[in-house]
């Protein structure tokens, strides 16, 4: 039994450090095209999309390798998966989206920032996973989860361009910032439709939330910080829907609740993760 404990730990150690290379390997394939996304359009769009794929290939197989034995619920796990679904949700946002493309200035810096904490924390003890919901639904609620962040991530700095256009409009006066960002009217489009898509993903993101706390409990809803967060992301979020609809809101004003939205769900999901993981641990 001596053997077996001690085989068990050999592996779990060539585990973390095969991981931590990882790790280190898939933060510097987000380097390039981080640098690529600042020069001039005219000069970037190839090596744009080939160091994208880097990127995105880099933390996809990372977070394969972390998840390829069971979901895990660490910080750290938790912030790459959140880096490969933006990443991921990014490329068509790039394709076929007006100026999408240029959303990567604001993304991919924040992207590097979250990569950074995740490898500070990656060998942070983990809490088990434990549901007994069928498993079905379990991966579904996390699927829509992570796709509601990733959206909501877009929608978030699209709001702070559109924030920074107008503002260097007002001023006029230019930065790095307003020449690699979409514009002004590109970037409160790309705002509108990405709050959209992000408010029917969280709905049908609550529903399965909802759906596993029934089938665990008996209860269709759990008061809890990432529930009540969650809701009170969603309803911003109609609520500056139905603003921009009704009374044309736009810019600054719009920008500011894009990003109290955002600040909501951060809190809801890897906020509370911090909370529980690094802090209480």
């Amino acid at each position: 039994s001596s053997s077996s404990a001690a085989s068990d730990v050999y592996k779990r150690q060539r585990i973390m450090s095969t991981l931590s290379y990882l790790s280190i390997s898939a933060l510097i394939a987000l380097l390039p095209v981080t640098v690529q996304a600042f020069r001039p359009q005219t000069e970037r769009r190839i090596l744009f999309w080939c160091f994208l794929a880097v990127a995105v290939a880099g933390c996809t197989a990372l977070t394969i390798s972390t998840f390829s034995a069971g979901w895990r619920t660490g910080f750290a796990p938790a912030l790459w998966a959140t880096i490969t679904a933006t990443l991921i949700i990014f490329v068509p946002v790039s394709a076929f989206c007006r100026e999408g493309h240029k959303l990567a200035s604001g993304l991919l810096p924040y992207l590097i920032v979250l990569g950074v904490l995740a490898i500070i924390w990656q060998n942070q003890p983990e809490r088990p996973f434990l549901s007994s919901a069928p498993t079905v639904w379990v991966l579904l609620h996390i699927g829509f989860s992570l796709t509601t962040y990733a959206v909501l991530t877009l929608a978030a700095i699209a709001g702070l361009s559109a924030f920074i256009q107008e503002r260097s409009l007002k001023t006029k006066q230019q930065t790095i910032l307003t020449s690699a960002f979409p514009t002004l009217s590109a970037s409160e489009a790309l705002e509108a439709r990405l709050l959209g898509y992000s408010a029917a993903i969280l709905i049908v993101g609550l529903l399965t939330g909802m759906t596993i706390h029934y089938l665990q409990s008996g209860t269709i809803f759990e008061i809890s910080h990432k529930a009540l967060l969650s809701v009170l992301t969603l309803l911003i979020v109609l609520v500056l829907l139905i603003a921009r609809k009704v009374s044309g809101l736009r810019g600054q004003k719009a920008a500011r609740l894009a990003l109290l939205a955002y600040l909501m769900l951060t809190l809801a999901y890897p906020g509370v993760k911090f909370v529980t993981d690094i802090l209480l641990a």
